[in-house]
This record gives C-alpha cells, sequence and structure tokens, in this order.
C-alpha cells in the first residue's frame, strides 16, 4: 500500500520527468543494496515551499532491510549515500538508526514525516511513523535546534550592506518554529506557508514575507538584494524574546513504541 501526497505546484514544483528518474533511483537502490524503502519525500526547500528555479532536489528516504541483517554482533553500514548528479541529492537512514533519531528528538527527521512531496511511502508505515513521532515529540530539544539555526544564520548571512535574500527564509522558518514550540503547538509542520499563517498577523510583516517568497521562487539560489528592515526589525525582536524565555518543559517519554515499530517493520514479510 502507497500514500501519495498532494501538492501545490507553484509552493512545491516538482518536474515530472525528473519525479520519474526519482522513483527509478528509489527502485535501483533497493535492488543494489536489497533494502526495502518505506518513505522518500522532499526534505529541502521544495518541501519547505519556497523553491528556486535553480533548486536541487533534496530527496531523502527510509529502508529497512531484511532480519538477518539485524542479527550480527558488529555494526554495519545505516546510511545509503548516492553521488549527487543532475540537482540531484539522494540519501536514506537504515530504519533503526532513524528511529534512534527519533528518540533524541532529531527535527530533521520530523520535518522529513510531514513533506508535502512524497516519491515513496507504506501508509501503514507513514501513519504509524507520524504517531510516534508525535508520542516521543521533544519539544525542549526541537526548540533549541531551530533557535540555533535561526541565530547562527541571522549572523552569518544577514548583517551586511548586501544579502543574500534567500536566508531571510533560512531564519524565518526556524524562528517561527521556535515560537510554535513556545506555544506548545505541537509537532513542527515542515510547510513554510503554514508556519506564517499560524504565527504572523502583523499585515505589514505577511507582505514583507510573501514578497520575499515571490522573489526566492523566481530568482537563482545566489541572488543578492538589499536588508528588508521589517524583517531585520522582526528576526532581532524575536531572537532576543525566545533567548529570554526557559525553553519547553521536558515531559517523561514512553519510547516503548519505537520499539514495537522496529520489529513490526523488519519482521513484516517482503
Amino acid at each position: 500500500m502507497t500514500y501519495t501526497a498532494s501538492t501545490n505546484p507553484l509552493e512545491h514544483p516538482i518536474n515530472q520527468a525528473v519525479r520519474l528518474e526519482i522513483e527509478a533511483e528509489i527502485l535501483r537502490i533497493e535492488v543494489e543494496f536489497d533494502v526495502r524503502v518505506l518513505y522518500a519525500c522532499e526534505s529541502g526547500s521544495r518541501g519547505w515551499g519556497f523553491a528556486s528555479p535553480d533548486s536541487d532536489y533534496d530527496v531523502r528516504f527510509i529502508y529497512v532491510h531484511r532480519p538477518f541483517w539485524y542479527l550480527r554482533v558488529s555494526p554495519q553500514r545505516d546510511v545509503i549515500e548516492c553521488p549527487i548528479s543532475n540537482n540531484l541529492d539522494i540519501g536514506g537512514w537504515e530504519l533503526r538508526k532513524a528511529l534512534g533519531l527519533l528518540k533524541k528528538g532529531n527535527a530533521t527527521l520530523i520535518e522529513w514525516l510531514d513533506s508535502p512531496v512524497i516519491y515513496r511511502a507504506d501508509a501503514d508505515f507513514l501513519c504509524a511513523m507520524r504517531d510516534a513521532a508525535r508520542q516521543t515529540h521533544r519539544a525542549a530539544r526541537s526548540f533549541h535546534h531551530y533557535l540555533h539555526m535561526a541565530s547562527k544564520n541571522y549572523g552569518e548571512h544577514l548583517r551586511g550592506e548586501q544579502v543574500r535574500l534567500k536566508k531571510y527564509l533560512y531564519v524565518l522558518r526556524p524562528l517561527l518554529a521556535a515560537l510554535w514550540l513556545e506555544e506548545a503547538r505541537g509537532v513542527v509542520p515542515m510547510r513554510f506557508q503554514a508556519l506564517v499563517d499560524a504565527m504572523v498577523s502583523d499585515r505589514d510583516l505577511r507582505d514583507a514575507i510573501d514578497a520575499l517568497v515571490a522573489i526566492k521562487r523566481k530568482a537563482m539560489e545566489s541572488e543578492y538584494g538589499q536588508p528588508r528592515p521589517i524583517l531585520n526589525a522582526f528576526i532581532e525582536a524575536q531572537l532576543a524574546h525566545l533567548r529570554s524565555i526557559a525553553p519547553p518543559r521536558a515531559d517523561d517519554v514512553d519510547f516503548s513504541v519505537l520499539d514495537r515499530l522496529l520489529m513490526d517493520c523488519v519482521m513484516k514479510p517482503q
């Protein structure tokens, strides 16, 4: 059973020929490495909703081996990385590795599970993974991850007289994600527009963000421009605010759901 997400072609532009190439590459990986790909999605700007015309396709996947792979004493390689070519960046994590990262509160993996661009998915697995992500959500760790990302990108890329315009979005997205977590809204959505709709009410600020997204979708990745004062003021104020508050409370979590999920997927007949 597979799962297919519907996407807005303006917000998430996926060339049909490239999609077919990606799906063929997933099949090749399964044969070459003797694995089963449970889930494959877009993880970068095409999933966030602000891809440039020259943006790469950042494909990430989760896979499972046959049962005997899990019965070895020595650790085995738990990632599959394909050479980058033709704007395709494809890589995957073995399921036990992915679940271990989910246990640690890995925000990137949680984003993958909410991607609006899906190339392959076992529907039962995806439902179970999303449910496990909600049950084991570690809001405090995600909060620190997003706040660090926003602070770092702002300090490194948006303080000059000319700035790479795309970097605003790489600051605003984690900043809004941290604000989302501050309000205890649960797992952070991947789509940038969902964060904007929920967290930005000021009309002038919304207009500035909308204009920036429109530029990003039409311009090249390296497009430079003058700083946007309204965005800088918002970013600096919110960074100061987030640094001054206590992170979300770390609740006790029952991680047994991850063990059950691993067992179910490994032992499922292929």
